[in-house]
């Protein structure tokens, strides 16, 4: 009589894995930790993805020329704030590395959806909003310099109101 091998994997039971989220059977359910941790992955992973759209719309917007300079959104320097002509410059200059930028996040948050672990999603996550903000920071150093070459608007002589031709009573 001829006796039966045993393998670690007889014993085991038989679970189907095929996707997060699916459960088929033979599978357990899933327990309320591993559900609250599910959530809070997902929570995690979406901080890039809307940081990135945000960013990346501010983006286009300033390389579209649409950015308002009375908003705080932009590249906000001296340099920057001087005239409008250099507010446009310099948020035309910032807006495709900036475009990249949200990009980037949109594609980490994609990212630390497909991470098969917490400690993958984690790093997604972090190492895309690090590039976000460098991405974004090197896009306000060349808006600020692409500003810094504008040349400053010309001051009126004067008071400003009638280029003091002795109408106003301003001049001695």
């Amino acid at each position: 009589m001829v006796a039966a091998r045993r393998t670690p994997f007889s014993e085991a039971p038989a679970y189907d894995v095929v996707s997060r989220g699916q459960q088929h059977a033979g599978t357990p359910p899933p327990s309320e930790a591993r559900r609250s941790i599910l959530a809070v992955v997902f929570v995690l992973a979406l901080i890039p993805a809307v940081f990135g759209v945000l960013v990346g719309w501010g983006g286009f917007l300033g390389w579209r020329e649409k950015l308002p300079r009375s908003r705080g959104a932009g590249v906000r320097t001296e340099a920057t704030m001087r005239s409008d002509e250099a507010f446009r410059v310099a948020n035309r200059v910032a807006g495709l590395p900036t475009m990249i930028a949200g990009g980037v996040g949109v594609f980490s948050s994609a990212a630390a959806l497909a991470m098969p672990d917490t400690l993958g999603t984690i790093m997604a996550v972090v190492f895309g909003v690090i590039a976000v903000f460098v991405l974004v920071a090197g896009g306000g150093v060349l808006g600020h310099r692409a500003a810094s070459v504008v040349p400053a608007p010309v001051e009126p002589a004067g008071c400003g109101s009638c280029a003091c031709c002795g109408g106003c009573g301003t001049q001695n």
